[in-house]
């Protein structure tokens, strides 16, 4: 399906005409491949919201996107982006809208913004479907609206799933309100992947405030803050059901498991009170997915594949806001101590996988 077109005039932004400069020229590459799936872009109009919101609702990642050289390889889709996938290692980016998406925005202005976006991405995967995959911005102040979207991204855009940033606003993700999405999202089998965000405002003076900048801001976003709130997020959509609901429903996080997965033993002693059906580990087992994020750690790749097993590891490098250059993503894989068929499947295989069962 072609993109839609803006009323009155063919659509072309500067993200699109940059395609056209592609170099199509085959490179040598190693025999593994290897498919990131938290690689972000985001567009001008995108950045022009955000700016735009009530500084309550504005997420302080956008001081880490909205500047030099981060934005600029954000917006891109062509030339520098595929020249920096090829220096780090990595042969196909799934994109995805960075944080925070468009959760943050009044439910039109995010409606219309998901639709533009995910066109965009279309026809980015159109013009070099060897080097992009892609998964749906949703428009979650809507979740009507944005199970609509999932269904036409997945079906007619051919993406394959979509990217959610747990709150809207003061809106948990397992709100009964967002429970259309997971709906949605399990009738296709298509995976949704759980991508940090900022803690509240009042969260990050609480908990993380008192040291003065710039470690207050580092604190509650890279340096915990970020992880804490998605593991957070991820856990209560266990707590409240909605596997049992959907028992269709793939999740996947990035970052290791977000730090809950490495306290999932003691976690289980929730189950109980929460009522669920089985313990709230086999839930992860069944249901959750990781990639590392770009955190190159043999320590955590050993301890995740003992908690979940190998076929629950994908693979992910967080660009542009984490790049290794000199072939680092692919080095880290290669050199792990894992067998030929292991690196394979964190690579791409159950990625593949997990594509391979989207219902279009």
């Amino acid at each position: 399906m072609e993109p839609h077109s803006r009323a009155g005039a063919a659509w072309n932004p500067p993200e699109l005409e940059r395609l056209t400069t592609v170099d199509n020229s085959d490179q040598e590459r190693s025999a593994v491949k290897i498919i990131g799936l938290e690689e972000h872009f985001v567009t001008s109009d995108v950045l022009a919201a955000w700016r735009e919101l009530d500084p309550k609702w504005q997420d302080v990642a956008l001081k880490q996107s909205d500047r030099g050289d981060v934005e600029r390889r954000l917006i891109d889709l062509a030339a520098e982006r595929l020249a920096s996938m090829d220096e780090t290692g990595l042969d196909v980016q799934v994109l995805s809208l960075t944080a925070p998406g468009v959760q943050s925005l009044e439910s039109g202005k995010a409606a219309a913004l998901q639709t533009a976006s995910n066109d965009l991405l279309a026809e980015a995967i159109r013009r070099r479907p060897d080097r992009f995959q892609g998964l749906a911005t949703l428009a979650t102040p809507d979740p009507n609206a944005a199970a609509r979207e999932l269904e036409r991204a997945v079906t007619r855009l051919h993406l394959n799933g979509a990217m959610l940033f747990g709150r809207t606003r003061d809106r948990n993700l397992d709100h009964p309100a967002n429970w259309a999405i997971f709906e949605a999202a399990a009738a296709l089998r298509a995976p949704l992947y759980l991508h940090p965000q900022s803690p509240t405002p009042a969260v990050r003076e609480a908990i993380y405030g008192g040291f003065g900048e710039p470690l207050d801001g580092a604190l509650s976003t890279f340096g915990l803050g970020w992880h804490y709130e998605t593991g957070v997020q991820l856990l209560r959509l266990v707590l409240s059901g909605v596997f049992d609901r959907f028992p269709d429903l793939q999740i996947v996080t990035g970052h290791w498991g977000e730090v809950v997965l490495f306290y999932l033993d003691r976690i289980d002693e929730l189950t109980k009170p929460a009522k669920l059906e089985r313990p709230v580990s086999h839930y992860f087992h069944r249901h959750v997915s990781i990639t590392p994020g770009g955190i190159w750690s043999e320590r955590y790749l050993r301890w995740a594949i003992e908690v979940l097993g190998i076929e629950r590891i994908l693979f992910s490098t967080d660009y542009p806001y984490r790049f290794t250059p000199d072939g680092g993503a692919r080095r880290y894989l290669v050199e792990a101590n894992l067998s030929d068929a292991e690196k394979d499947a964190i690579a791409h295989g159950n990625w593949d996988r997990l594509v391979d069962g989207i219902r279009r």
